[in-house]
């Protein structure tokens, strides 16, 4: 669908590798260790988890077009089914 995918962690490069060799992931993933970009693009917030509130990542997506401008924005984005329902809408352009 002439699509670039790209995945963003804060997780170091070393650990990324092992994540994208255990899952067989066929895109690259960018290490941003310093929270600059993720911090840009509003994954990182208040969470609570057992009544307790702490700064996290929260799991989200972004189709950004050829003209670098966000097209969607998934703010909750789930494992199973994600991917095949961003590629519905990318297919309705």
């Amino acid at each position: 669908m002439n699509t670039v995918i790209l995945g963003c962690s804060a997780d170091s490069v070393e650990q990324q590798a092992k994540f994208k060799a255990k899952y067989n992931l066929n895109f690259s993933l960018l290490a941003d260790t310093s929270f600059d970009t993720i911090e840009v693009y509003g994954a990182r917030r208040m969470k609570s988890f057992l009544g307790k509130s702490f700064l996290g990542i929260v799991r989200m997506s972004y189709w950004i077009g050829p003209d670098a401008k966000i097209r969607q924005v998934w703010e909750k984005a789930n494992a199973k089914g994600h991917a095949a329902e961003v590629l519905q809408e990318i297919a309705k352009q």
